[in-house]
């Protein structure tokens, strides 16, 4: 169990990694193809809004786009997904050179450790590894996700009531454990850990937020769990735009930052006060020595990702830029599926143009 000792184990260990060379990892990257990855979710339960009663019906079947964007918030019982888009995604993404897909697990998974997280209808662990085992032979690299941030993960059922306790690190240890030896140890494990903030929880039924050295040894506990596995820990890296500094004090190198930014406007100048931290934060990833996975996305405008691409070629040093990710920020349902196949598109042109 992590106690006070640990804790402070845990901190200073990721003093230590944070000024770890990234050389340590260039051969890693030396050996692979640039990424081209979508973020796909298997479970979309990442919120705890109050859902109308409608959205609690099993037998509810959006009809839009836009409901299924309305449909986001709050947490369902059931699995939140179509095969039939999944397979026509995978399909599309393989045909235009992508090679990752980020799969946010969530709740959607019979975990054998934790069970009692899953929703109805969730894939039992033979039927995930047959799917990783089809994405392989299509080509495109599987990803596992897991968003440990308490602003997004309702989907741990009642663990997520007990955050930062013995029993929640021995949960999360459980799963992190689980979904590597599942994934046949993948080279990453995306932690999440965005948005944790308090006017991101201000509709919540339950809200929480880790801050200061809790928040930071939190992140080192996680950090610790997948790298003694092989794997490279993930994240996103908004904690940055908020408090600059302690980021490039205390993260360690050893963790790929995607840093996410999903406007039309790339010029630093003419951004407002309030936008020009999403931006400059390609380039103090970059001053920094940083591995990012930059991440656009068709949510808010339809020119984003392929002006991403762009900018972080240009700011980056290509030893350092592993690649590229698309977020739809869909459910995997079919009123969405144009949306999704919209990104893949986007993803398409920007390879071709590279």
């Amino acid at each position: 169990m992590t106690n006070r000792r640990k804790f402070i184990q845990q901190v200073a260990a990721a003093g230590i990694a944070s000024s770890l060379p990234t050389y340590l990892y260039s051969q890693e990257k030396s050996s692979q193809k640039m990424i081209w990855a979508d973020l796909i979710h298997l479970s979309y339960n990442m919120w705890e809004d109050h859902v109308p009663l409608k959205y609690r019906d099993e037998n509810f079947i959006c009809t839009t786009c836009q409901e299924a964007r309305e449909w986001a918030h709050g947490y369902r019982p059931n699995l939140t997904f179509d095969e039939m888009v999944w397979n026509a995604l995978l399909k599309e993404m393989a045909g235009v050179g992508m090679n990752m897909v980020v799969i946010d697990l969530g709740d959607a998974i019979k975990y054998e450790s934790h069970p009692e997280i899953a929703v109805k209808n969730a894939w039992t662990p033979e039927k995930l590894k047959a799917e990783l085992a089809k994405m392989r032979k299509l080509g495109l690299e599987p990803i596992p996700k897991l968003n440990f941030a308490t602003t997004h993960d309702i989907w741990l059922g009642k663990y997520a009531r007990m955050v930062s306790s013995d029993t929640y690190y021995a949960v999360c240890r459980d799963l992190i454990n689980e979904v590597i030896a599942l994934f046949d140890h993948p080279r990453f494990f995306h932690l999440g850990m965005d948005e944790e903030t308090a006017a991101h929880q201000v509709n919540q039924d339950y809200a929480v937020i880790r801050q200061n050295d809790l928040w930071w040894g939190d992140l080192y506990f996680f950090i610790s769990e997948v790298e003694k596995n092989g794997v490279r820990p993930w994240i996103w890296s908004d904690y940055a735009w908020h408090k600059p500094e302690l980021f490039f004090r205390k993260m360690p190198k050893s963790v790929l930052q995607s840093n996410w930014y999903y406007g039309s406007n790339f010029d630093i100048n003419t951004l407002s006060e309030q936008e020009k931290p999403y931006i400059k934060l390609y380039d103090d990833l970059e001053k920094y020595g940083y591995d990012q996975v930059p991440t656009g996305s068709n949510h808010s405008v339809a020119e984003n990702f392929e002006s991403t691409v762009d900018y972080c070629k240009k700011v980056i040093d290509p030893a350092r830029l592993y690649g590229f990710m698309t977020a739809p920020w869909r459910p995997t349902l079919s009123p969405c599926q144009d949306r999704h196949k919209e990104a893949i598109s986007q993803v398409a042109r920007a390879i071709k143009k590279s």
